[in-house]
């Protein structure tokens, strides 16, 4: 062979070994990034000609997969008392992906995970169609439903958080207004981008997950924090504490912080400033504490932890508390404090468990297409919030506090240990949020719960937490009580 064949024959040896060694870096080194890139259509036409397994919550289908007549899309997600369960199952559309445990437990569900890989070998050999895992939650769906109710009868915007205080199992997570994930579901283009833009431009933002995405001033509730600090600092449940309808607020030429009416505080006492939801007071206790007590105490509630329900929550957070006056606000819940109402649900839980933080969790078991188990909900402790002392008497003050709580739906026989919350948040219309944490029975909880009602319900700048959120949070009690909770 001359010279210039030898050339021209190993320069097309090194294009075929380049060749080569492309193809197997795609094929088997980028195969599973590209398998995940949402812009690779075949990978989504595949997993739509398998049957996706089912979301479930006490033997309810949540959300299923219904076989159709195309041949391309063969089967259709399906979702059952949608709105509902729109916050814990989220949607999962061709068009716009998923959210909720739909995108979190998406190996499961489709059949991909690990844990599966036996069930796919099986099927490759026998020739069965393949189909994905279940999924269980630990949703209660009467609590779920009285929860929806009682927000929507109103038409309140909103949100309901109940956990098990001493697993940190979601019972309930509700969201109002929702949205109905059929509606995403569709594989027409053109009718689910129509139904994707009038919930993205629909009044209240439907398709926002408040229980988990949203963060509020949680107002008189961060006074149970604010109390949790003090009780770890040397005070006492009676501990004296200031009275006076009106402070000055420190390094400001003339503001001043009220009580609630510019009233006189009707206890002179921890306990009963507790009671009565005494700003001057705790704006006092948290000017005496100090930033650094208060930032130490939420922390160990759970403020500014990393939390995936497996969902990921945002973070509850205080603010910078630069100056005096921002201490005093932030010490009644107001300024800069914002926390979500997932993170008020777990204060109130944490309070119930002896101060011991579960973690919370939605998923109770992953199952095979045969609904055997793969994987179950172990609970997980976050860390000790406070002592069982100071727990203990938290759940004293919160008792009290229930007691001199108006509104509707008191459960005889059953103790609450509640605490209100009417947190302003700069509505020009002075349109306050109203909020209501509680647990019960007080004396061995199995229910806590956190209610918010955002800008005043139905009664606008007159609304309290006690008026249109603790009705809720105690129908929603009722119903965990009365299904043997």
């Amino acid at each position: 062979m001359n010279k210039p064949l030898r050339r021209v024959a190993l320069a097309m040896m090194a294009m075929v070994v380049l060749l080569m060694g492309n193809a197997t870096y795609v094929q088997v080194i980028q195969a599973d990034e590209l398998n995940e890139d949402g812009r690779n259509v075949r990978t989504r036409y595949e997993r739509y000609a398998r049957e996706r397994g089912q979301i479930i919550a006490e033997g309810q289908s949540l959300a299923s997969s219904q076989r159709t007549e195309d041949q391309l899309f063969k089967y259709q997600r399906s979702y059952s008392n949608g709105p509902v369960y729109a916050p814990v199952t989220g949607f999962y559309s061709f068009h716009y992906g998923s959210n909720g445990v739909e995108r979190a437990e998406d190996s499961i569900l489709d059949g991909t995970d690990d844990s599966l890989a036996f069930r796919r070998l099986s099927d490759l050999v026998t020739g069965n169609s393949p189909r994905g895992g279940s999924v269980e939650l630990t949703v209660r769906p009467a609590m779920q439903q009285v929860a929806y109710e009682q927000l929507t009868k109103q038409g309140y915007q909103g949100s309901v958080v109940a956990l098990d205080p001493k697993t940190g199992e979601i019972l309930a997570m509700v969201n109002a207004p929702s949205y109905d994930p059929n509606l995403l579901a569709s594989t027409d283009n053109n009718e689910v981008a129509e139904r994707w833009n009038e919930l993205n431009e629909a009044d209240g933002n439907p398709m926002a997950n408040r229980s988990v995405s949203e963060i509020y001033p949680p107002g008189s509730t961060f006074k149970l924090i604010t109390t949790a600090a003090a009780l770890q600092n040397g005070y006492k449940p009676n501990s004296k504490v200031e009275t006076a309808a009106r402070i000055p607020l420190p390094g400001t030429a003339s503001a001043t912080l009220p009580n609630y009416g510019s009233t006189t505080c009707k206890g002179d006492t921890l306990t009963e400033a507790v009671a009565y939801s005494c700003n001057t007071a705790f704006a006092k206790i948290a000017g005496e504490l100090g930033p650094d007590k208060l930032r130490e105490t939420a922390a160990a509630f759970g403020f500014g932890d990393e939390l995936k329900i497996p969902m990921s929550v945002a973070k509850s957070d205080l603010g910078a508390m630069s100056d005096q006056a921002a201490l005093y606000q932030s010490g009644i819940g107001q300024r800069d404090v914002r926390v979500t109402p997932m993170q008020n649900a777990m204060m109130a839980a944490a309070i119930a468990n002896d101060g011991k933080l579960m973690k919370p969790q939605l998923v109770k078991a992953t199952r095979g297409p045969d609904m055997s188990e793969l994987d179950s909900f172990q609970p997980e402790e976050m860390k000790q919030s406070v002592s069982p002392d100071v727990a203990h008497m938290l759940r004293e003050m919160m008792i009290q506090s229930e007691k001199h709580t108006k509104g509707s739906g008191k459960i005889s026989n059953v103790q609450i240990a509640s605490k209100t919350g009417t947190a302003q948040h700069g509505d020009p219309g002075d349109k306050p949020h109203g909020w209501y944490v509680a647990f019960a029975p007080a004396e061995n909880p199995t229910i806590a719960v956190a209610v918010i009602v955002e800008n005043g319900g139905d009664e606008g700048a007159e609304a309290t937490g006690g008026s249109i959120a603790a009705p809720i949070g105690r129908e929603v009690i009722r119903a965990g009580l009365q299904g043997g909770g």
